[in-house]
């Protein structure tokens, strides 16, 4: 085991990436240059490795973590990228701790960013359990036990024009918190607030916006989102909640479908 007051560490330095990132609307649709620096402290020392790699944290883990966070979802803030990085990284049983600054280098005269530290156990890990299912919801639909992800049904939303997949999909978040208080559940809007509600085993609504609007191939209806977020989940069951006759869109290999039976008495 490792010197826990002076455990050994790996790194990764100065690894510079573009990427579309901001709040502001004037960062909207260009790319600009990010700084990464990553030092994680190791559960176990190298020496304990015997000189065989399956037995290190690799420097890939790290470098993987930062493109999977990049690819999960455009982010306003460099604080909630960093907070993904960490996640992802401890979810490795070899880091026990870590340190992720997130600089932006065109923002400024300087570089601009944040700089966080997270340890094992305190950040929920995203590795999703094989269990989890999804759930287009409808008035009526039941609740499936355990993990589950429930994607809001609402009416179409009648408009046109360059904003009309946003509003569609406003108007589904607004569906989810009105289910979410009707129901009692909690409302999810992050994918690490996802990840952490089905850690624990526990039902959760999706509120899509924050997560989809940058994500054309997700659609703007709940079938489509559910399909796009089953496959970023890992998900192995999606329940579209409607009529017996309802036709049902195709799914990747390894996951299944059903309709859930309403009744309508």
């Amino acid at each position: 085991m490792a010197d826990m007051e002076h455990p050994d560490r790996i790194f990764l330095r100065d690894h510079v990436i573009s990427a579309e990132i901001g709040a502001f609307q004037s960062e909207r649709g260009l790319e600009q240059r990010l700084r990464f620096n990553l030092t994680v402290d190791l559960r176990d020392g190298v020496a304990d490795s015997g000189d065989h790699v399956d037995h290190v944290l690799s420097y890939d883990v790290l470098t993987q973590a930062v493109d999977t966070a990049l690819a999960d979802q455009r982010y306003n803030l460099v604080e909630t990228l960093a907070e993904r990085i960490a996640a992802e990284v401890l979810a490795h049983p070899r880091a026990a701790r870590i340190d992720v600054s997130v600089e932006k280098l065109d923002r400024g005269p300087g570089a601009l960013g944040v700089a966080i530290v997270r340890h094992r156990g305190r950040v929920p890990a995203t590795g999703v359990p094989a269990h989890v299912s999804i759930l287009v919801h409808a008035p009526g639909a039941p609740l499936p036990e355990g993990a589950v992800v429930i994607v809001p049904g609402t009416d179409a939303v009648a408009t046109d024009g360059p904003h009309a997949r946003r509003l569609a999909l406003l108007a589904l978040d607004q569906a989810a918190w009105r289910l979410g208080g009707a129901l009692g559940i909690e409302v999810a809007e992050t994918r690490t607030e996802l990840d952490a509600a089905i850690q624990r085993r526990q039902p959760v609504i999706w509120a899509p916006t924050r997560l989809a609007a940058d994500a054309a191939d997700a659609g703007n209806v709940p079938d489509s989102l559910a399909l796009w977020l089953a496959d970023r989940l890992g998900a192995h069951h999606i329940d579209f909640a409607g009529a017996d006759d309802r036709s049902l869109p195709a799914v990747p290999d390894g996951m299944s479908i059903s309709v859930a039976r309403l009744r309508t008495d």
